[in-house]
């Protein structure tokens, strides 16, 4: 009877700490859900509108649209897909954006690689001169780099725009996974070249494996940003809408259709769709990622 008497006084006392830690959490985890939504709403502001009707839109706002009876239409997207020529920006901006994310992640990957584990004359200073260049402005970049490739015939190309953003985006590629890499346990790499692995082999078997946090974080920043991205595809690509992304489509509708709120809603909701998709499904590797490296072992 003693022992199931300190049993239930053990259990009682560990119930007691685990509500007095929910107590105290409550506040905080009050704040988290009301950023979450602010955050939220207006995406769901924009979600709502593309819905209604455009006497709606323009006689009242968004969330009077929750008040009986509901008017909802798929008009406005079907309109966007199929007279905008956003369906077919659609496929462009993945054909842009797949390949200008995993050329710069597959490079950046053996690059950090090298910086942080190969001895090499000068490998501190060209590290150096790889991080400068994060703050030099892509602005100063557009016209040299446009004349370079009117010269090779690359302008108007998905080539050309894969170049460009694999180039912008290696320099911060490369800083986050040398980081990274860096936080690695050097006992593994001694133990695979001990084996007689390869560094490609180190790479492919080891580094890849291990770096799934930091490679999903950097994939994230990089498809997020050429994505959303109009200055480097109306630069390089031009309004061709054989190749013109959803951003430059959009910024059409947007002169072409000013007064169409309900097309422009809809539009801009089938361009946040997929980077939203990818961010949730991937925001666990994306926190692990970020954080990665902040405390060491």
């Amino acid at each position: 009877m003693k022992r199931a008497s300190g049993g239930d006084a053990r259990r009682t006392r560990r119930g007691s700490r685990i509500l007095v830690r929910a107590v105290l959490k409550t506040p905080l985890h009050a704040v988290i859900v009301v950023i979450c939504f602010l955050w939220l709403l207006p995406s769901l502001g924009l979600f709502v509108s593309s819905l209604r009707p455009r006497h709606l839109i323009q006689q009242s706002g968004w969330w009077t649209a929750f008040e009986t009876p509901f008017q909802f239409t798929l008009d406005n997207y079907s309109h966007v897909i199929e007279s905008s020529n956003m369906g077919r920006s659609f496929i462009n901006s993945l054909l842009i954006a797949v390949p200008a994310t995993v050329f710069p992640t597959v490079i950046a990957v053996f690059t950090a690689y090298a910086f942080s584990r190969l001895k090499f004359f000068g490998r501190d200073a060209v590290f150096l001169v790889i991080v400068g260049l994060l703050v030099v402005p892509i602005q100063m970049t557009l016209i040299p780099v446009l004349r370079v490739f009117n010269q090779l015939r690359l302008t108007g190309t998905f080539l050309g725009v894969w170049l460009a953003h694999a180039a912008y985006g290696l320099p911060f590629a490369i800083y986050l996974l040398r980081n990274f890499i860096d936080e690695l346990p050097v006992e593994m790499f001694e133990s695979a070249q001990m084996d007689g692995a390869s560094h490609f082999r180190i790479i492919v078997s080891l580094v890849i494996p291990t770096s799934v946090p930091a490679l999903a974080s950097l994939a994230i920043f990089q498809f997020m940003w050429v994505w959303n991205d109009l200055l480097v595809a109306l630069i390089y690509l031009g309004g061709t809408p054989d190749v013109a992304p959803m951003t430059v489509t959009i910024s059409h509708l947007v002169s072409s259709q000013g007064s169409g709120w309900e097309y422009l809603t809809a539009a801009a909701f089938i361009s946040m769709l997929l980077p939203m998709i990818v961010f949730f499904s991937l925001q666990k590797y994306f926190i692990r990622g970020i954080v990665a490296g902040s405390v060491k072992g």
